[in-house]
């Protein structure tokens, strides 16, 4: 179903409840309700079959067996899966996803996990090294961002926690910024302003802890809008949000400037350093200099750094820090009057895995700073030789000026075609919207040798194999598409939600 561009255009420019409540109108039409729901049957269908496909059929139960399986053919199978599964990410097919990888570092980690695997933070009596460690991560991180932990002045100390990821830490701090300013300020119906490219995350707090997003459009560059940004502040505004580096193209928003902006208006800032903090705080130091994203800026009040991306820990632990003692303190939950006794957590999780802790303390003491910008100029120069190797081909425009989250967009084919074709050839890349592009985010698994040099090879021919051929009827491409083109989200958000319903179903 096609809809005039003009019209497009009026409807992208509605507020979502209003698209929301036309789009339900429109499906209880007969004609254009049946169209629509026969569409996202057929998409959806799409999908269950894909995961059906790929799902492995070794030891599948569709209820707990009555009697054990023996342990040995446990460990056996999963062998078998865990080395069929390892190729892609393992040779560096995968944008992001597993950052070191290396089989003596894993090999170390596990070792640590299995010495931990019964430790819970929340009995800091019982695992005492444990709460040690945890206090140690807070520490290296927080100096690393530029900060202090050992300031005396409880407004100027840089403090924080550790949490289970960078969704929780973002959510973490939002639900600080929440509490804070509702009890220095008053505001109750507080709103955080952040760019387009801010990860979902922010939208995930938001609709939690009944704050309202407002999303502001970002520069052609990828990076934030500051005059966009400050008109969006108002007198419920409670934090402003930097990516360092976004998600989506890899870039470093003016962190310095948007920061400057909120202290001077009385606001809270959150660097969303998830994804580059652990580059970023080293890259100097590999010979790639970087603008000041962190606590050496006066107006950054709380930040977020994944240990389990560019620190090189297991998935499962990220860092969240505060400027001063207070704010961390509003993200605590207790309770004095629970007659299980009294109860405090740092976070939203109650028992926490303290192997993941031990793991994540462990990667850092044994890499150091000079393991960390070894690593950092590995990942910085195999992104420069992939991202002049993109360059190079006419028919792609790298967005913005990346370090080594490199997306790229096309006005001569299409890219989401491009995606689907480097899919074939074993490449598992991201697909982005507004504008339509694809990246990659390169780790330790493509700093190996031939990888950069596969990968272009690749892209190329991908490049070659869709030109000039018209828009494709299968793989992930109709899919962006419909996303990128329809004002009606919540067609999108109904796939998106079927896609997880698969995933469950059993």
């Amino acid at each position: 179903m096609e809809i005039p561009v003009a019209a497009q255009t009026l409807l992208n420019r509605l507020p979502k409840g209003v698209t929301r409540r036309l789009e339900s109108v429109l499906e209880r039409l007969p004609v254009v309700g049946d169209l629509v729901r026969a569409e996202k049957k057929k998409v959806s269908d799409s999908m269950k079959a894909s995961i059906r496909k790929h799902r492995p059929t070794e030891l599948a139960f569709s209820e707990l067996p009555e009697t054990g399986v023996a342990t040995e053919m446990l460990l056996g199978t999963l062998r078998e899966l865990s080395a069929r599964e390892a190729p892609m990410w393992r040779d560096g097919k995968v944008s992001g996803g597993v950052y070191h990888g290396d089989e003596r570092h894993l090999a170390f980690l596990n070792e640590v996990y299995a010495l931990y695997s019964q430790a819970n933070p929340l009995h800091a009596d019982v695992w005492p090294s444990v709460a040690r460690f945890e206090a140690d991560l807070v520490a290296f991180t927080a100096k690393l961002m530029g900060g202090d932990a050992k300031l005396e002045n409880d407004e100027q100390v840089v403090c924080g926690t550790l949490s289970s990821g960078g969704t929780e830490s973002i959510m973490l701090a939002m639900k600080a910024a929440r509490d804070l300013m509702r009890t220095r300020k008053g505001i109750t119906r507080g709103n955080i302003v952040a760019p387009a490219s801010a990860h979902p995350a922010f939208d995930k707090a938001a609709h939690t802890l009944g704050l309202e997003i407002r999303r502001v459009e970002v520069q052609d560059d990828g990076r934030a809008d500051v005059e966009a940004m400050k008109a969006a502040v108002d007198g419920n505004t409670i934090v402003m949000v930097g990516s360092a580096v976004s998600f989506p193209h890899g870039v470093l928003d003016p962190i310095e400037t948007l920061s400057e902006l909120a202290y001077e208006k009385g606001l809270l800032f959150h660097t969303d350093a998830c994804l580059g903090g652990f580059i970023l705080a080293f890259a100097a130091d590999a010979g790639f200099p970087v603008p000041r994203f962190d606590f050496s800026l006066r107006g950054v009040t709380s930040m977020s750094a994944d240990t389990h991306k560019f620190g090189y820990a297991a998935k499962g632990t990220s860092v969240v820090l505060y400027r001063g003692r207070a704010l961390r303190r509003a993200q605590y939950f207790t309770t004095p009057e629970w007659s299980g006794g009294l109860y405090v957590t740092p976070g939203f999780a109650g028992s926490r895995p303290g192997a993941l802790i031990a793991q994540a303390w462990a990667t850092m003491v044994s890499l150091g700073r000079e393991g960390y910008v070894r690593h950092t100029k590995s990942v910085l120069e195999t992104a420069r030789t992939i991202r002049r190797g993109i360059e190079a081909i006419p028919e792609l425009k790298v967005i913005g000026d990346p370090l080594w989250v490199i997306a790229f967009r096309s006005e001569q084919v299409d890219v989401y075609r491009v995606l689907d074709e480097m899919a074939k050839r074993g490449w598992s890349l991201n697909g982005l919207q507004s504008p339509p592009a694809v990246h990659l985010c390169v780790t330790l698994r493509h700093t190996q040798p031939g990888v950069a040099e596969t990968f272009l090879s690749d892209l190329r021919a991908s490049v070659e194999a869709v030109r000039g051929t018209p828009p494709s009827k299968d793989g992930m491409a109709p899919v962006y598409g419909l996303a990128s083109s329809l004002p009606f989200k919540g067609v999108v958000s109904d796939l998106l939600s079927a896609y997880v319903d698969a995933l469950y179903d059993a």
